[in-house]
């Protein structure tokens, strides 16, 4: 960095130095401040000491004090190694000084190894959830530019298409996932698609509650229902095994835009548009 660039080095270190405080990662900070020279990041952020949910904590340390805590309980090797899943080895060397436990009844030993997988699919599902939530926790708040590419990724991947034995330019889309079918209309009013020229209506296994589908549908769209399209019902095949049954089953949504020629069509540009920016900067 050259000398007369020493001002906006400052001021560049100052954002940096907020934004770590703030609690945002390397990468987040990397991103936001468009600095990619891991160089200058790491001027930018030095004496800054990371957020703590960044922090990795030492697995292995973390192992060997449990290896000994379950060995101070009397659990064997085997035990030991069916709950925190490394090797007899490694046990071996963390516990060898500790005295060996009484021997166990067939019996006893099934039932710490069941309590020992118990707690391993515990700690895993704990683990698989703190992922997800740090993850969620990296998106922060949706700007409309964001919605807008969401958006468009979401319809070219999930709606309906214009095919050339099928030349129909109409926006469709269907989901049975509530997730998608919330994002796919907030961007529909994003775009400044007006309320009366979108249509729902609910595809269901004739063998379901329709009336508890409909409702759910409605009020997450926030429409009464009545103003649903008469619902399409799926005729039952006895020769398949449904697999989307219970009381979390709920068919799907189909979501219309009327009069969306147009629409389509910037849709599609959009689109085409996107990919053209990734093979423009590949």
């Amino acid at each position: 960095m050259h000398h007369h660039t020493r001002a906006d080095f400052e001021s560049l270190r100052d954002q940096a130095v907020t934004l770590r405080r703030a609690g945002l990662s390397r990468r987040q900070i990397r991103d936001r401040l468009h600095v990619h020279n891991n160089d200058i990041l790491n001027r930018l952020l030095e004496g800054e000491p990371p957020p703590d949910w960044t922090r990795r904590p030492n697995a292995k340390d973390e192992l060997r004090a449990r290896a000994r805590e379950l060995r101070g309980k009397g659990m064997t090797y085997d035990a030991i190694q069916v709950e925190l899943g490394v090797s007899k080895s490694s046990i071996s060397l963390w516990v060898r000084d500790m005295p060996r436990p009484p021997r166990r009844t067939r019996e006893q030993a099934s039932a710490i190894g069941k309590r020992g997988w118990e707690e391993t699919l515990r700690r895993r599902d704990e683990e698989r959830q703190r992922t997800k939530r740090v993850a969620a926790d990296e998106i922060g708040a949706m700007g409309d530019r964001d919605l807008f590419l969401v958006g468009v990724g979401l319809y070219w991947s999930e709606g309906s298409k214009s095919k050339p034995h099928n030349p129909q330019e109409r926006v469709t889309f269907t989901n049975s996932d509530p997730g998608m079918i919330q994002v796919f209309v907030a961007w529909l009013t994003l775009l400044g698609v007006a309320p009366e020229h979108v249509q729902f209506r609910v595809q269901i296994h004739e063998s379901a509650d329709i009336g508890v589908a409909e409702r759910y549908w409605a009020d997450l769209v926030g429409v009464d229902v009545t103003s649903l399209a008469r619902t399409t019902l799926k005729r039952h095949n006895p020769k398949t095994v449904r697999k989307n049954v219970g009381e979390d089953y709920h068919g799907c949504l189909v979501v219309r835009v009327r009069q969306s020629a147009e629409l389509y069509r910037r849709i599609e540009g959009w689109w085409y548009g996107i990919v053209w920016g990734v093979r423009s900067t590949a």
